[in-house]
């Protein structure tokens, strides 16, 4: 690697909106999340579909079970 073209990277604690942090390495200085793991729907099993126009019930009718 050549010298003085590689931006510094730093040891950074990430955190997230719910609290969570996570230590990490990033070229940032700080990194400020929406979600993470431990609070994104579709990690905690409270995922929800909205299907207003019943696009998911016409495509099991045709593909699915």
């Amino acid at each position: 690697m050549k010298k003085g073209i590689h931006p510094e990277l730093n040891e950074i604690t990430a955190t997230c909106a719910c609290g969570q942090t996570y230590n990490t390495r990033s070229t940032s200085k700080e990194i400020k999340m929406t979600y993470c793991s431990a609070c994104h729907p579709f990690y905690t099993g409270d995922q929800k579909f909205v299907d207003t126009a019943g696009r998911i019930d016409k495509f099991k009718k045709k593909y699915g079970k």
